[in-house]
Formats: C-alpha cells, sequence, structure tokens
C-alpha cells in the first residue's frame, strides 16, 4: 500500500510544527512584494500558498489578475477579494508562484502532494518568472517517493502495470477529473526517471519538476530567508 504521506517520515513535534508554519508565512511573505500593481499572476496549491494569499490580499494591490491552479486556491482566493480569471483568458503571465513538497541540491522538485500538479506544471512554464516558496524542511539532500501522478481512467490497470512500482492514492479525482497515483520506486536519475513517466501511455503528468521551470526559490528557516537561482531566466 502507498505510504500515508502524514506518516512516511517521523512526524514533527508540536513546536517543531510551529517552527514549519512560521517559516512558512516567513516564505510567503518574502514572495508577496514580487507583485506589483496590473501583473498576471499564478497561484499555486498548498499551506504555503495559502500564507501567501493572505499576504497579497493585505497589500491591496491595483489591476493583479490571478489564475488558480486548484479549486481549492480559486475559493480561497475569491473570498480574500482576489480576481481569479481563467488560464486561456491571460495567456502568457508574468510571474507564478508555489510551493514544493521537495527541493533538491540541483534545482530538482517533487510536487503534487495536492494533487494539482498538472495545472501547477503548465502554470509555471506560462509564467515569465516561477518562484518556489518552502519552508527549511522541504530541502533533501535526494529526492524521493512518491512522486504524484495524474492518470487517465482509461485503461489504468495497464498503465500501473507499465510504471511498476506505482499505486492510485485515495483521494478525489484530479481539477480535471483523472485519477492520482504515486509512482514508488527509487528516484535516482530524476531526469531519466522524469522522461520515462512522461513517455507512459497514460501518464498526464508526473510531480517531477526540472530546474529549468524554477526561476527563483525562497527557503525559510531559523536563520531567514534564503534565495537560491533557478535555472530558468527571466523574461
Amino acid at each position: 500500500m502507498a505510504p500515508d504521506r502524514a506518516t512516511a517520515r517521523r512526524k514533527p513535534t508540536l513546536s517543531e510544527q510551529s517552527a514549519i508554519e512560521t517559516h512558512k508565512r516567513a516564505a510567503a511573505e518574502a514572495a508577496a512584494p514580487m507583485v506589483e500593481d496590473g501583473m498576471r499572476v499564478g497561484l499555486g496549491t498548498g499551506s504555503t500558498v495559502a500564507y501567501l494569499l493572505l499576504a497579497l490580499a493585505a497589500r491591496e494591490l491595483r489591476d493583479v489578475r490571478y489564475v488558480a491552479t486548484s479549486p481549492a486556491t480559486e475559493q480561497d482566493a475569491r473570498e480574500l477579494g482576489l480576481a481569479v480569471h481563467g488560464l486561456n483568458e491571460l495567456g502568457v503571465l508574468d510571474l507564478a508562484i508555489d510551493g514544493a513538497d521537495q527541493i533538491d541540491p540541483e534545482g530538482w522538485l517533487i510536487k503534487g502532494g495536492g494533487a494539482a500538479h498538472t495545472r501547477e506544471k503548465i502554470v509555471a512554464r506560462c509564467a515569465q518568472r516561477f518562484v518556489v516558496i518552502a519552508s527549511a524542511e522541504k530541502v533533501v539532500s535526494a529526492l524521493s517517493a512518491p512522486v504524484p501522478l495524474e492518470i487517465l481512467r482509461f485503461g489504468v490497470q495497464s498503465t500501473l502495470e507499465a510504471l511498476i512500482p506505482a499505486q492510485l492514492r485515495k483521494v478525489p479525482l484530479s481539477p480535471d477529473g483523472n485519477l492520482i497515483a504515486d509512482y514508488l520506486g527509487a528516484v535516482e536519475d530524476p531526469r531519466r526517471l522524469s522522461a520515462w513517466l512522461s513517455g507512459t501511455p497514460g501518464v498526464v503528468e508526473h510531480g517531477l519538476f526540472a530546474p529549468e521551470l524554477v526561476s527563483y526559490i525562497l527557503i525559510a528557516g531559523a536563520g531567514g530567508v534564503e534565495r537560491r537561482e533557478g535555472g530558468k531566466s527571466d523574461g
């Protein structure tokens, strides 16, 4: 059975969890000033992005149009008074900001704990700058399973057999009506694994994000917010 994401690693203590939430907020608040009046901005999904939405709403920016990568983000953004539009309406984005589940030393990411990684990757590609915000415990020496997958319902058993070891996740369908699964094998070479997953029929998208998709990574920890350069050039 797929490992429970809440228990696959040691659970943080209450004091550690409090520090993690503080760091998430710090990373989000460090990214919020990058959003300026008149921009078209992509919003990711997850608990760190929730702090970003609060920070953006507090700034009272003018004529900023947002694209949300999940129904949850869209609902939260609208409730805070942020103007959410469709990606087809806005086209190229000035900026996108999102969290990450894992960040390795080369700048590879694993994303998709919230099952929105397909939309998140599309938004990252459409943005002139893609900024990742994370607390320090998301930094790892090497990426490890699970790698989230979005897969078609048609032929799902055949797809899963081709992806051994992979298993469906017991969660609702993706925002676009597809199944969510996890690849549970080793992640020895992220680029090679990324190509293999992408080339498997039935896979809509996977949660490996290459460094060239990312402009900056803001990592908040006890010592403040560290800014790392990604492989994506501005503009």
